[in-house]
């Protein structure tokens, strides 16, 4: 083992992951890098989830309060030891070289702020056919992004403890898009890598309503970040993607007319929805070569919903970006300094 290598602190923020956390705290524990700090931040949770990581010997940080991931993620970089901090979700179960992939590459260059992983795609624990498409879905969509983007993929990611105090901790008043922000803030001095060199298997949810409620507010909130910026994060969110999304919409908007036009008149929607089809088809490609037929077809038909609750999304946000001020000055605020005293 090499003596100068840095101490790497993997720092694990947790909110009710019992059932993912003995495989997350098992991979950490079996990573190939060393010297490396562990530490559990337990954002209230109110399952087994402080039981679990103690009696795994992990050490377990708990906040006063249920405040959200960046508060979870900002609590544990201040008790954080590391010259590199290694965050990882909850439930992620990481490939036994993931630290050190990720390390290497922040080595190998000084102007990479941060090394993101890419998700496997198949679920950490599989239990229903929604987290079979959610791992399929955002597999794809991460692989096709490999490269250098303009967020955090934040289920697992690696940056220099210097690094991320100079952009300062992640903003404790978003809930779901504080890696967004972060990656907006980060990528004005540094590069930001997605790769799929680093990687790991990641639970996902189990419930339909679950998801979509998940993508709704994810959307709605991107809206007073992407209006004040006037741009959309670079290689997640493409065009093709975005007109995807707009042509499932204006199928069903247009569904209607079939009424007083007649079955002629479906035609327009079917069209469209072949053109939200033809935006991704990528994705359908690859989902129909590892799966079969059937479950295509309701990887379809999710998908179709998570493109009308996206729009969605979107309009909430742009209604409540014109009707509050406070709505569109969630980004304006700067999030507090970073420290690395103990609290």
């Amino acid at each position: 083992m090499r003596s100068d290598r840095p101490l790497v602190t993997v720092i694990i923020p947790n909110y009710n992951g019992a059932r993912f956390l003995p495989l997350t705290l098992k991979a950490v524990r079996e990573q190939t890098y060393a010297p490396l700090e562990i530490l559990m931040v337990d954002d209230h949770s109110t399952d087994d989830s402080v039981r679990i990581a103690r009696s795994a010997g992990v050490p377990v940080i708990r906040t006063g309060a249920n405040g959200g991931a960046a508060v979870a993620r900002n609590t544990g970089a201040r008790r954080a030891n590391g010259e590199i901090l290694f965050f990882v979700d909850s439930d992620v179960s990481l490939a036994p070289d993931a630290v050190a992939t990720a390390v290497a590459i922040l080595e190998s260059d000084p102007g990479i702020g941060a090394a993101c992983g890419i998700e496997d795609p198949d679920p950490l624990i599989r239990s229903s056919r929604v987290e079979d498409y959610r791992a399929l879905q955002h597999h794809y969509w991460s692989v096709a992004s490999e490269g250098e983007v303009s967020f955090l993929w934040s289920a697992m990611f690696a940056i220099r403890a210097a690094v991320f105090a100079e952009t300062g901790p992640f903003n404790p008043r978003l809930r779901y898009t504080e890696e967004v922000d972060y990656g907006h803030r980060l990528g004005r001095r540094y590069r930001i890598l997605i790769t799929s060199a680093v990687h790991g298997r990641m639970g996902h949810d189990r419930e339909l309503m679950t998801l979509l409620r998940k993508l709704f507010h994810r959307g709605r909130a991107r809206v007073p970040l992407y209006a004040a910026r006037r741009s959309l994060a670079r290689g997640y969110e493409t065009a093709a993607r975005g007109w995807g999304a707009v042509s499932a919409a204006l199928a069903v908007v247009t569904l209607p007319l079939v009424i007083p036009y007649g079955l002629a008149a479906a035609v327009v929607p079917a069209l469209l929805f072949g053109v939200s089809l033809a935006c991704d088809a990528g994705m359908y490609r690859f989902v129909l070569a590892r799966r079969c037929p059937l479950f295509f077809l309701f990887f379809v038909a999710v998908h179709f919903l998570v493109n009308l609750v996206i729009v969605g999304g979107l309009a909430a946000g742009a209604a409540q970006w014109l009707l509050s001020g406070r709505f569109r000055a969630l980004y304006e605020t700067p999030a507090p300094a970073a420290s690395r005293a103990g609290g």
